[in-house]
């Protein structure tokens, strides 16, 4: 496969930003002052854009969030602005480019196999030792990317997309960072167009979703999801990956209040994932299977206040975990709670966040904190009933209770 045409940095960086078209970026930049016409907003997705005005270059990178040269613009030394600190911190920020040598035709693959390693480990190591490795292992990969051509540089470029994929869902899902997230997020999405890979591109967008989602911002998660959808139908996508689609877009409805539309996504996601059931699906694409489909379908009826049938569907999710699954198991015991909480059987429920806390003392897991969090919060009314005040004494531990109060 060739590598794309165009400057594929700036268009994923527009895309990521919410700009969906260029009419709409060139429409930004006008509230701004700032006029410059569709036809030179072409020009900067184009191959060997042209260097923005000075007065236009500040405001793209405020507008986009990152610095003229990872923008795809050839930048000579000297030229400003590349962004203000107030803009992007550096530690979200990865170091500029720098030269390298010329790559061997080995060394796509040899990225490459440190990103499955990351990818393994993600399930077993605690996050804040493996962000530090996968973001500085992405770091290396962005400052190699020039260094290669051809298949090894389309195998490097995939490969870093998924490393900053995986760190922004450390970011995101481990360490409650949405924002960071964001950031790396974008940095995905471009290496992503750089190895020319729509599947890649559309889990990133999806990904990107549960932003605005999860903070009840319905218009721009389904905005996302649309461009997810759309990537995805570009990459031949399978039902595997359209169902996992279908439960994105459902835990974001359900945020968002409507249990109704999300009960019709995951009904849709079984339908697809049974008619391609033994389909190869991406490799990268471990976060999901037909039992974690089921998961997300017992956080939806317990949304939607289908108790009995979030039980039964919950049950049967922490059966069939596979044993590496403890972060999705801190997940299911917290919503179990939620259940038993909502059923009024508050002893059950506490039962179910203690041993959600016991599993997050050895696999951190700041998504499963806040679903035990929520339990807690359901169980007000028995506050003063020894299995609840048994579960405070394990939730604000000397241990936990500052990783508590920060999520």
């Amino acid at each position: 496969m060739s590598r794309p045409t165009g400057n594929a940095r700036f268009k994923a960086a527009r895309q990521a930003a919410g700009y969906r078209t260029q009419q709409e970026l060139v429409d930004a930049l006008a509230a701004r002052g700032f006029h410059i016409g569709l036809r030179q907003a072409r020009r900067y997705e184009g191959a060997n854009p042209p260097l923005p005005n000075p007065e236009v270059r500040q405001a793209l990178v405020d507008l986009l969030g990152l610095p003229l040269d990872e923008l795809g613009f050839n930048v000579p030394p000297g030229t400003g602005p590349q962004v203000t600190a107030s803009l992007i911190a550096p530690a979200n920020r990865g170091p500029l480019r720098t030269s390298s040598a010329p790559q061997p035709a080995t060394a796509g693959a040899d990225f490459l196999a440190v990103t499955r390693a990351h990818r393994r480990l993600y399930w077993t190591v605690a996050p804040a030792m493996l962000h530090p490795a996968a973001a500085a292992h992405a770091t290396l990969g962005g400052q190699l990317l020039d260094a290669t051509t051809g298949r090894t540089r389309q195998t490097l470029a995939a490969a870093l997309a998924e490393s900053w994929l995986l760190a922004g869902r450390i970011e995101f899902f481990d360490l409650r960072e949405p924002d960071r997230a964001g950031d790396t997020w974008v940095r995905a999405l471009q290496a992503a167009g750089e190895a020319d890979d729509a599947l890649l591109g559309a889990a990133i967008l999806a990904h990107m979703a549960f932003i605005p989602g999860w903070a009840g911002q319905r218009t721009a998660a389904t905005e996302r999801m649309t461009a997810a959808r759309t990537y995805a139908r570009r990459g031949q996508a399978n039902g595997h990956v359209i169902a996992w689609l279908d439960a994105v877009e459902a835990e974001c409805a359900t945020r968002c209040g409507d249990t109704r539309a999300a009960l019709n996504l995951i009904a849709h996601g079984e339908t697809v994932v049974e008619d391609t059931a033994g389909q190869p699906t991406p490799e990268w694409m471990d976060w999901f299977s037909s039992i974690r489909l089921a998961a997300f379908k017992g956080n939806v009826q317990l949304a939607a206040g289908h108790l009995p049938q979030a039980r039964e569907t919950l049950l049967h999710v922490l059966d069939e975990l596979p044993g590496d699954a403890d972060k999705q198991r801190t997940v299911i015991l917290g919503d179990l709670g939620a259940v038993e909480a909502a059923a009024r059987n508050p002893e059950e429920a506490a039962q179910y966040a203690l041993r959600a806390l016991e599993l997050l003392e050895a696999h951190w897991y700041a998504t499963g904190l806040e679903r035990v969090r929520e339990v807690r919060r359901a169980l007000g009314p028995w506050e003063h009933e020894q299995y609840v005040r048994d579960l405070d004494d394990r939730l604000y531990g000397w241990g936990a209770v500052v990783s508590a109060l920060a999520c």
